[in-house]
């Protein structure tokens, strides 16, 4: 007997519970079920333009994909459309790998000015994501405040920082090359409210900061530490630490660009009238332990354009047990209820990196594979025949082979792709269709 199970999301978790679940396995058939007519997620939407090699991963869900058992179902919102107890009385199992794709609140005074534009939403404007192509940030801006110490904050930072030429090779939003190229930045301020050795960067994102053509990345000495005490240390914070020594050597000099890196510095304030016209920040120290306190030492710089890269947030969804505080579902090690799973940073929270969710998807296949027994549901052809009678329009994998060929004829010079940035236009590509 078949086992019949629902997947809803076709990011990286989604595509490795799937690849789990089949795994020598003809008897289990899985549905990814997305409510963009695109696959992959993240990849497609969250990973950096310039970062081609990054976003390569995707041939590996594409042969997955690929298999007779795994359908990819895109085009449907679970939550709106058909929800997640439907689904439940089709599928003997349903796993929510809907990802992390909001942002999560400053939560300081001033927060809600024009002008502060969280990295989620930043992010998924100039990498052409549907749901925020129409975000029209104001560019016209001398200064930039960048608050994170993360690989989000430097992809952010570099994006705004490359010339056309470095970005050439990128599938970056057309509108958003044309918008970034024209605009007056000359600054770019980097904020982490802990030290160099707490930052999360990785060495290699880090140090990309350090190539750029224009754009000079700075960093005062006084705030890093003493390379005599580099030892104890992991290797990935004393490569870190390399690279910002380097940077602290460096001067402004012809550059058209400076990327200032300051530690020890927490938002208190958002500074202006309807928009943004500067940042208030408290010197910090850290102890022993890693945590932060605030010394009441304030200092202000202008900006007019905030971007916060301090984490993100599953959407909850109709009837399904939701952890507000930590903005992720509320589970036991992946299970939400009999029959019902989460995996990647709908389970954990927007923790790990694309690889970290190979094992939590194999975790929850390997855990559904044990708790779940076939119970003679319908599965994919029930799925059909509700999706018809509620006239929903399902974009197959090879309706997204045709979406993706359309992209690539209409990239030009060394750019990939040129992604459509409206459902609408992928749609048009279509045949209407025939279930």
């Amino acid at each position: 007997m078949t086992l019949h199970v629902a997947i809803i999301g076709s990011g990286p978790a989604g595509y490795y519970t799937a690849e789990a679940l089949t795994k020598d396995r003809d008897d289990v058939q899985v549905d990814i079920i997305d409510r963009l007519p695109t696959p992959y997620g993240l990849i497609r939407g969250g990973v950096a333009p310039d970062h081609q090699s990054i976003k390569g991963v995707y041939k590996r869900y594409e042969k997955t994909n690929l298999q007779d058992n795994v359908r990819f179902v895109g085009n449907i919102e679970i939550g709106d459309a058909l929800s997640v107890a439907e689904l439940g009385e089709l599928y003997d199992a349903v796993v929510l790998a809907t990802g992390a794709g909001h942002d999560r609140p400053l939560g300081i005074p001033g927060a809600d000015k024009k002008g502060v534009i969280g990295s989620a939403a930043f992010v998924g404007w100039y990498n052409a994501h549907p749901d925020f192509a129409g975000l029209d940030p104001d560019l016209d801006v001398a200064a930039v405040a960048v608050i994170g110490n993360g690989n989000v904050a430097i992809d952010v930072a570099r994006v705004l920082a490359k010339t056309p030429d470095e970005m050439a090779v990128s599938d970056l939003a057309r509108y958003a090359a044309e918008r970034i190229q024209s605009s007056p930045i000359r600054d770019i301020h980097m904020f982490g409210r802990r030290g160099p050795v707490q930052a999360n960067f990785t060495p290699k994102e880090l140090g990309e900061l350090g190539e750029l053509k224009e754009c000079v990345a700075l960093v005062d000495g006084a705030q890093l530490p003493d390379a005599a005490g580099d030892d104890p240390l992991p290797p990935v914070k004393r490569k870190n630490l390399g690279h910002l020594r380097q940077f602290a050597q460096r001067d402004r000099a012809e550059r058209k660009l400076g990327l200032h890196l300051t530690f020890y510095a927490r938002p208190v304030e958002v500074l202006g009238g309807a928009r943004v016209e500067g940042l208030r920040l408290e010197r910090t120290t850290v102890d022993e332990a890693g945590l932060c306190h605030g010394t009441g030492e304030t200092f202000d710089i202008a900006c007019g354009l905030v971007i916060p890269c301090i984490g993100y947030r599953t959407q909850a969804i109709p009837g399904v047990a939701f952890d507000n505080d930590r903005g992720r579902f509320i589970n036991d090690d992946g299970l939400i209820a009999p029959g019902l799973y989460c995996t990647g940073w709908a389970r954990r929270g927007p923790t790990g990196t694309i690889g970290t969710n190979r094992s939590d998807g194999i975790g929850v296949a390997e855990a559904v594979l044990a708790d779940v027994e076939p119970g003679g549901k319908p599965g994919r052809p029930a799925l059909d025949r509700l999706m018809k009678e509620r006239d929903l329009w399902p974009v197959t994998f090879r309706d997204w082979k045709k979406i993706e060929a359309a992209e690539q004829a209409a990239a030009r010079g060394a750019a990939p792709r040129r992604k459509f940035s409206s459902i609408d236009e992928m749609l048009k590509i279509l045949k209407p269709p025939a279930i």
